[in-house]
């Protein structure tokens, strides 16, 4: 089983560290072009979530990002230290009265880009899973 991990201080223009994690995992794990749109998405989305809902952009405070990989399975946890959230309490982007709303698409995305999404830690964590298939 292979652990990858980062730490990054809150701050937006962090998220190129992020996406060369993503482009060295690519090349390590040979992923092929479609998993690796979904992963570089979903988890710079999360990533973006944590620097800002999570951490409120204080750059004293870091994001962390762990890479397992087991079983032909990729699994990015990223964590906050902000005061966690309500995982099971958010609005469906999808519904009419949100349509127009331009946050609250990020956890939809990430579901709909994972096969599992899995919120730890009082939502302080979220465990973004993709199956090699």
């Amino acid at each position: 089983m292979d652990t990858i991990q980062i730490q990054i201080p809150s701050l937006s223009e962090n998220i190129r560290i992020v996406e060369s994690f993503i482009d060295n995992a690519k090349e390590k794990f040979e992923l092929n072009d479609d998993i690796y749109g979904n992963i570089m998405i979903a988890v710079t989305e999360s990533v973006n979530n944590a620097i800002i809902h999570g951490n409120k952009l204080s750059k004293d405070k870091n994001v962390s990002l762990r890479l397992k990989v087991d079983d032909n399975t990729l699994r990015f946890t990223v964590q906050d230290e902000g005061p966690g959230f309500d995982y099971n309490d958010l609005p469906d982007p999808t519904a009419p009265e949100n349509l127009d709303k331009p946050g609250g698409r990020g956890i939809f995305l990430m579901k709909n880009l994972c096969d599992e999404v899995k919120f730890e830690d009082d939502g302080r964590a979220v465990i973004l899973s993709f199956y090699l298939h």
